[in-house]
């Protein structure tokens, strides 16, 4: 069986920009709905969403031939739950709450095998199409992309070093977590936050290092965009229903 390659970190490296849409509803027939609408990527939440491997499993043969690659975002940096999400296939991850370089590289040794990290080695998952893919091993410590969530004050304190280490492939930025840190719980748009945002952004800039970020903000998402982020989800599946049935209901009820 021919191996695929992983066309989001593909891109992400060529520099392109690359539109994501968020996926909360545990749903995969929500996500075949938005798999073939035009965004580039998906991201499969099991972090604050009450997904676990057999619903991330549904989700990724749903968004199989899609428009959108799977990106999966694990509960936490831990290499066990990681290694259950790439064994089911999912070949780009979203590891939240990276504080340092040392949690990186953390994260960068639990996507590869050895001698390169500690991933375990099964011959029959479903990454290897279940061992048809014969050149699986010598070939996914290159393909899988590994992003990591730097959503606090420390952790952009840290973010050159967080960025340099070899294995990471780009740097999401969490607004919400973020705002918390900086006490500003709720409002993400406070003048302090955003500074925040757009200096990481500009550094990661200057270190060559892709950046990401998530608003269901249209005009926020335009101006992320224009300051050099990336990879950016500019919708959430649960807040696109939210407000398309309040404003339904709305209409009729006035």
């Amino acid at each position: 069986m021919e191996f695929t390659p992983n066309r989001f970190k593909q891109r992400l490296l060529a520099g392109e920009l690359q539109i994501g849409i968020w996926a909360s509803l545990c749903s995969p027939v929500a996500a075949d709905v938005l798999r073939d609408s035009g965004f580039d990527w998906m991201l499969i939440d099991t972090e604050h969403s009450p997904n676990e491997p057999p619903d991330v499993l549904d989700h990724l043969r749903t968004i199989e031939g899609g428009t959108a690659e799977a990106v999966v975002r694990p509960a936490w940096n831990d290499m066990v739950l990681m290694k259950r999400i790439l064994d089911l296939g999912a070949r780009t991850l979203l590891v939240p709450y990276v504080q340092n370089a040392e949690q990186a590289k953390a994260a960068v040794s639990a996507m590869r095998y050895a001698p390169h990290g500690v991933r375990g080695v099964t011959g029959g998952g479903r990454a290897s199409r279940y061992g048809r893919m014969k050149d699986y091993f010598q070939r996914a410590n290159d393909d899988v992309c590994l992003l990591v969530q730097v959503e606090t004050g420390e952790a952009l304190a840290n973010l050159e070093d967080i960025a340099a280490v070899d294995g990471v492939d780009g740097v999401f930025i969490g607004p919400a977590d973020l705002a918390a840190s900086l006490g500003h719980i709720g409002n993400a748009q406070h003048p302090e936050v955003q500074a925040a945002l757009r200096d990481g952004v500009e550094r990661l800039k200057r270190l060559g290092k892709p950046a990401g970020i998530l608003t269901p903000n249209e005009d926020e998402a335009k101006r992320y965009i224009e300051w050099g982020f990336r990879f950016v989800a500019v919708g959430i599946d649960l807040v696109l229903l939210l407000r398309a049935a309040d404003a339904l209901a709305k209409r009729f009820k006035a």
